[in-house]
């Protein structure tokens, strides 16, 4: 199951509120970073769904279906992408976001971790801001629904006789990763 929805950042320096827009592998917890943009309009989501798909690759078919709210900025052409590759598409009720409790509990993790922590100068910023924090929230970052692993871990075998942890920053230090040293 897919799971996808938008949140909003203001930048600092030019006072632009820009729109994120995200997809959630809900088995996996891998979350798609598709876009930044200041004007979230149909054809723009629906070349971000166009997006998704690639990125999927063959992995497409072991997904269902697909959970959005009801915001005007995903169309039906949207819907109709996602059901052209076999997706179902489900709207949720209005004013019920706790039927996208996956999305938003994306939003809350991504705000409360990063975006509420630092001035978002312009998009620019935002994007390579997203982006290095997808790598961490996806290859390194522990999920307790995942038994404390990250979706797609990119850390190398273990080797507990190793009594040394090494520290790593990201993000200028805002987030820690830890791992035992060589």
């Amino acid at each position: 199951m897919l799971a996808c929805d938008f949140f909003h950042v203001d930048c600092a320096l030019t006072l632009q509120r820009l729109y994120v827009f995200f997809v959630l592998e809900v088995g996996s917890r891998y979350g798609h970073i598709l876009g930044v943009t200041a004007n979230p309009d149909g054809p723009w989501t629906v070349q971000q769904a166009r997006n998704l798909l690639m990125d999927l690759g063959e992995r497409v078919d072991q997904f269902r279906f697909l959970i959005r709210d009801r915001a005007g900025q995903l169309t039906d052409a949207f819907d109709t992408v996602l059901t052209d590759a076999g997706v179902t598409v489900y709207k949720i009720p209005p004013r019920s976001p706790r039927s996208n409790a996956y999305a938003e509990r994306f939003v809350l993790t991504a705000r409360s971790e990063v975006t509420d922590r630092m001035l978002i100068f312009s998009e620019r910023h935002l994007r390579r801001t997203l982006a290095e924090y997808a790598r961490h929230y996806n290859g390194r970052r522990p999920h307790r629904a995942l038994q404390l692993q990250s979706p797609r871990s990119d850390r190398p075998v273990v080797d507990l006789t190793h009594k040394r942890i090494k520290r790593r920053p990201v993000l200028g230090g805002l987030i820690t990763e830890y791992e035992r040293a060589a």
